[in-house]
């Protein structure tokens, strides 16, 4: 991971590497495991704890987990939290001894000021298919109809960034974006997949209970 010496830095390598997403799916795209990522934050310290869970998209089950402590050195700056983020989950990514089909993250993809948000750097660092999923929208959308799977396109600057999807019925919509190495189609069917249950993606889920967890019993030791 190239690490940005300043604010102008980070914004010049989300700016370059942005050329770099792949907005399509390999051929033959089946994937069977999804990680999610996601981090805790302190309230009172820099400490950041990462977690990814590998689940079976099938059933939900876990398949394996890691974690990651560390302390976030990039300032906090809107738009820029990948580069306070990705350290750590990378550093936890790297601790999975099989590497999930595709990754979920908590946070956006093209849906990004510079259509590169954590979604897009985890791919481009990873190599590996990516999706977006966020709770709160960066863009513009018409509320998607009442039903589970309804969609609308969630607009920002005049641009399709990505959809805000119904999971289910009647609940709140979430917010998904090409990644990486995968289409808007092809991420939506994927986390409907994810969330036979409830709104958010079963591997998010469990990543930000573990997540939490790790942070507490680093921050109570």
């Amino acid at each position: 991971m190239r690490v940005p010496s300043s604010v102008e830095d980070a914004v010049r390598l989300q700016v370059e590497l942005a050329g770099s997403v792949v907005r399509s799916a390999p051929p033959g795209f089946a994937p069977r495991t999804a990680a999610g990522l996601d981090v805790a934050y302190a309230t009172d310290s820099p400490l950041v704890a990462a977690a990814v869970v590998t689940v079976s998209i099938a059933t939900g089950q876990v398949l394996e987990s890691a974690t990651a402590v560390a302390e976030a050195d990039f300032p906090y700056v809107p738009g820029l939290f990948a580069f306070r983020e990705l350290p750590a989950l990378l550093d936890a990514f790297a601790r999975l001894a099989v590497t999930p089909d595709v990754l979920v993250a908590d946070g956006h993809g093209l849906a990004h000021p510079r259509r590169f948000g954590l979604a897009c750097h985890l791919g481009i660092e990873t190599g590996l298919p990516a999706i977006g999923v966020a709770k709160t929208p960066m863009g513009e959308f018409a509320a998607p109809g009442r039903t589970r799977g309804a969609r609308a396109p969630l607009v920002d600057g005049g641009d399709e960034v990505g959809a805000a999807l119904r999971t289910q019925q009647d609940v709140k919509p979430v917010f998904v974006s090409i990644g990486h190495l995968v289409d808007l189609d092809t991420a939506c069917a994927q986390v409907l997949a994810l969330t036979p249950k409830f709104r958010l993606p079963e591997s998010t889920r469990q990543a930000d209970q573990l997540s939490r967890r790790t942070l507490r019993d680093q921050i109570l030791r």
